[in-house]
C-alpha cells in the first residue's frame, strides 16, 4: 500500500471515528455537542480550518473509495465534500457563519436523531473500510 493510500485510509477512519464521537457526545452530553456544532464557522479561522478538513476528508474518500465496500457511495461523498467546500470558499466566511447560526439550532433541536444519524454514518464508514473490497495493492 502506498503512503498516499495509507494516509487516505487513516483520514477516512478518523472521519468515521469523528462521526461516532459526535454521536456519543450528542447522546450523553447534548449541550456539549450543540456548543461544538455551533462553533463551526464562528470566526474566519474556524471557517478556513473547517474547509481544510472538509477538503482533506473529501480527497481521502476519493482516493480510498476503490479499497472500500460501497466504493461508489464514498467516491460520490468525496466529490460532494470537494464541491461544497469550493462553494464555501467562494462566499465570505460571515455568510457561512450566518447560515450556521440559523441551521445548527434547527438540526440540534433533534439531537437524538442527529446523534443516531451520526452513529449510523460513522459505523457505515468504518464497516466499509474494514470490509473493503478484498483488493490488495
Amino acid at each position: 500500500m502506498s503512503v498516499v493510500t495509507t494516509l487516505a485510509s487513516a483520514l477516512v477512519v478518523l472521519a468515521g471515528m469523528y462521526l461516532l464521537g459526535l454521536a456519543v457526545t450528542g447522546l450523553l452530553w447534548p449541550q456539549k455537542a450543540k456548543a461544538f456544532l455551533s462553533s463551526m464557522a464562528s470566526s474566519a479561522l474556524a471557517h478556513y480550518v473547517e474547509l481544510l478538513v472538509r477538503s482533506l476528508v473529501g480527497v481521502a474518500f476519493i482516493l480510498y473509495a476503490p479499497h472500500m465496500r460501497f466504493a461508489g457511495v464514498f467516491l460520490l461523498l468525496g466529490w460532494v465534500l470537494i464541491v461544497t467546500t469550493i462553494c464555501l470558499l467562494a462566499v465570505p466566511w460571515q455568510w457561512h457563519h450566518r447560515f450556521a447560526s440559523w441551521s445548527v439550532p434547527q438540526a440540534t433541536r433533534y439531537m437524538p436523531l442527529l446523534a443516531f444519524g451520526s452513529l449510523a454514518c460513522g459505523a457505515f464508514v468504518l464497516v466499509s473500510v474494514f470490509l473493503g473490497t478484498g483488493r490488495v495493492d
